[in-house]
């Protein structure tokens, strides 16, 4: 995992972890933390050789000319490995001095001769002026890297000062950060000279120390998650590794899910700062909010998590996690309150900025986008089922399905596609449950069911249900019992269905059911398709708590379905099941980047009484940036999808945290409504209804224990549930 996306980032990456895993041993941190000052470590001009304090700033100065992203990559994995030595403050300060024009400093500060360090709360320095005279009075706040600092970025009433150590007199304090330490200064009169008073901007040095804190939180975050799984995996307790049981299994799930938070608000808002990328001061400024009002907290809560999955161990000073906790939490605190930070993101985006989340499409999508633009020309022409039709027999109801079904699309063919249909406002055919099944069919059918079903259902003729959660089983379908038996010409089946959305309106429907009862319970299962309005099934709604019925029991009283409607073999079922996941399409939203359900909370703002408080900005702004980083996860697995790359954990964590997002968005709104939220007979986009809806987003589709056991299982390799009995 890295902050960055590319080969070249990956490269970087690796470079600098494995640099780090020779210098910053455990001998190196330990002296460090036991040392009584901070002093320059030794592995300081191995980082200046190595180019890393200079890949930010301009090559005439002795930089690289890259961006913060590549910085951001340095300070993720220099964190990771808890190298010691003032690296963070350092390259803050040269950051900050880059997007100031101050050049003076920065040759020392590239090429390791000059240490920087950073105090970015005011404390009580003032700045008086008479005249062209300006003095600067007062005590400074906790100054990170102090110890061994030699340029001093310092915030004071009216902005940021930049002094050197001489200057000062510097009063070094016991840390809780106790590898890299603080430090405080208190001058008394002090004549500022004009260059020692920046003309930057007091947010935007802010936003690039908030960018740059977050990237190292995400470094602690992954260190945490990482020693936090692979303890899990060997510690035994009760016969068995800590890790199978779920309550561990899930706290290390959760884990990850804020460390991919942390990771990706890191990245956004190191792409949105960098000069280069063209991104307005307000957009940047929102995506570094969101990185401080996130990441910083995520590091803490996974930090301190960790010391929870070590148990005891975890507890001692011998073991890195406390050095980990210190830091993540020393960051949050010296960045200024989480809660301040999630107020800047509800302030930013109430006035109106957004983040735009786009992609670059390389120059081979102008070719394809040509030939699109001309294929659908005719479809303007056409409307209604005549346009659908017309879509549909030129692939692009699923681009994404190999001709002549689709259109064999990769990754930016489909977006290019996806980009056209919506500027020449066209629409095709939404197969809904279809887009489930007819890969399925392309993959396992025979001709006859080919020619029987795909056409008309990417046409829109037929609809379809699926049939397949049961009373006993739910998300477990290895459990299913409807059972299947032989017949003359097909089979008969018996059995109930449940929690069968549209099954009222579908003409047709995949069945799983058990053909053979002594096979193992997945090699048992059979994949049928069922004539939903001839097969004599029992179809009851289930009234929802909404007080509507969308979903159905459907009760199978030896229905026959002839042998034409088995897909594949008999025991193919759960192959053919799990089919439609190497099926997926790659898409982008064009929505707002904070989805519908951002957008809508927002738009209650204006309808409070007395208008919005301090709690109710700080909670609008968490809710904001979980719709962020959503959004932001989704763009980095079609970032994947584009490059080639393997998918990462981006997908899972992404519909982990957005179910959770879209109930407390309607929570939040229910609340903000106050009493008239309670009446009855809601509208169905009413506040209440939304909420009571979203209850169900957690469960179906496989629930939010289920997601976090693959989480825990299949991206942390902990270890599988044991089977019952065992």
């Amino acid at each position: 995992m890295t902050i960055g996306l590319s080969e070249e980032d990956r490269d970087l990456r690796d470079s600098v972890r494995g640099w780090a895993a020779r210098h910053a041993t455990p001998t190196a941190i330990r002296e460090a933390v036991e040392a009584k000052v901070e002093t320059r470590p030794q592995l300081w001009s191995g980082l200046a050789e190595q180019g890393l304090l200079g890949l930010h700033v301009a090559e005439e100065f002795g930089g690289a000319g890259y961006g913060l992203v590549e910085l951001a990559i340095v300070v993720e994995e220099l964190g990771r490995s808890m190298v010691p030595g003032t690296f963070l403050p350092t390259v803050v300060v040269s950051a900050v001095l880059s997007d100031a024009g101050v050049t003076a400093p920065l040759a020392g500060l590239v090429d390791g001769s000059t240490l920087g360090a950073v105090a970015l709360q005011p404390g009580s320095l003032k700045i008086a002026r008479d005249g062209d005279t300006a003095t600067l009075s007062g005590t400074s706040s906790q100054i990170l890297g102090g110890h061994v600092g030699d340029v001093f970025l310092l915030a004071t009433d009216s902005g940021f000062v930049l002094l050197g150590r001489d200057r000062l007199e510097v009063t070094d304090l016991a840390s809780y950060d106790v590898v890299r330490r603080n430090s405080e200064v208190t001058v008394d009169g002090l004549i500022l000279a004009d260059s020692e008073i920046l003309t930057i901007d007091t947010q935007r040095v802010l936003d690039i120390a908030a960018t740059l804190f977050a990237a190292e939180a995400s470094g602690l975050a992954d260190w945490a998650v990482t020693t936090s799984a692979d303890y899990a995996k060997v510690r035994q307790q009760f016969g068995r590794p800590i890790g199978q049981f779920q309550g561990v299994k899930h706290k290390a799930a959760r884990m990850l899910a804020l460390a991919e938070q942390a990771r990706v608000c890191a990245w956004d808002a190191a792409r949105a700062l960098t000069p280069a990328n063209g991104v307005g001061a307000e957009e940047a400024s929102l995506a570094a909010a969101v990185a401080g009002a996130t990441a910083l907290e995520a590091g803490f809560s996974v930090t301190r998590d960790c010391i929870q999955v070590l148990g005891g161990i975890g507890y001692t000073w011998e073991h890195d996690a406390h050095l980990y906790l210190r830091r993540a939490q020393s960051l949050r605190i010296l960045l200024g309150s989480t809660a301040s930070w999630r107020r800047r993101v509800a302030e930013l985006t109430i006035a109106g900025t957004r983040r735009v989340l786009s992609i670059e499409l390389p120059p081979e999508a102008e070719a394809i986008r040509a030939d699109v633009r001309a294929e659908l020309g005719p479809a303007l022409e056409l409307e209604g089922a005549a346009q659908k039709t017309y879509l549909a027999e030129k692939g692009y109801t699923a681009p994404h399905f190999t001709a002549p079904w689709g259109k064999s699309a990769d990754a930016v063919s489909q977006l290019v596609i996806a980009e056209e249909l919506r500027a020449a406002k066209i629409k095709p055919h939404d197969m809904i449950i279809g887009n489930w099944v007819i890969p399925t069919l392309i993959a396992h059918g025979n001709e006859e069911q080919l020619a029987k079903f795909v056409p008309p259902s990417l046409r829109g003729d037929i609809v379809w249900c699926q049939l397949f959660s049961e009373p006993g089983a739910g998300s477990d379908l290895a459990a299913l019992s409807t059972k299947a038996t032989k017949v003359d010409g097909g089979w008969k089946l018996q059995g109930q269905k449940v929690w069968t959305s549209m099954a009222r309106d579908a003409h047709w429907g995949i069945c799983l059911a058990r053909t053979d009862a002594d096979a193992p319970k997945h090699k048992g299962l059979s994949y049928f398709l069922i004539d939903i309005k001839n097969s004599g099934l029992d179809i009851r709604p289930l009234r929802e708590i909404t007080g509507e019925a969308l979903f159905n029991e459907v009760f199978f009283d030896d229905v026959f379905v002839p042998d034409e409607c088995l897909v594949g073999e008999p025991g193919d079922g759960w192959k053919l099941a799990r089919t439609t996941l190497a099926n997926e399409r790659v898409s982008l939203s064009n929505d707002s980047s904070l989805g519908s359900g951002g957008e809508a909370l927002l738009s209650l703002v204006d309808g409070l009484p007395g208008g919005i408080d301090d709690e109710q900005l700080t909670v609008l702004g968490k809710v904001l940036c979980d719709a962020q980083s959503g959004g932001l996860l989704g763009l980095r697995t079609t970032l994947r999808s584009l490059t080639g790359a393997q998918p990462g954990a981006e997908s899972s964590v992404a519909k982990l945290i957005g179910v959770e997002h879209i109930q407390q968005v309607w929570d939040v709104a229910m609340e903000w409504a106050g009493p008239s939220s309670l009446l009855g007979e809601q509208h169905r986009m009413s506040a209440t209804q939304m909420f009571l809806n979203s209850q169900c987003m957690s469960i179906a589709g496989g629930t939010t224990n289920v997601q976090l056991n693959i989480i825990g299982e299949r991206i942390l390799g902990l270890p599988r549930d044991p089977e019952p009995g065992k």
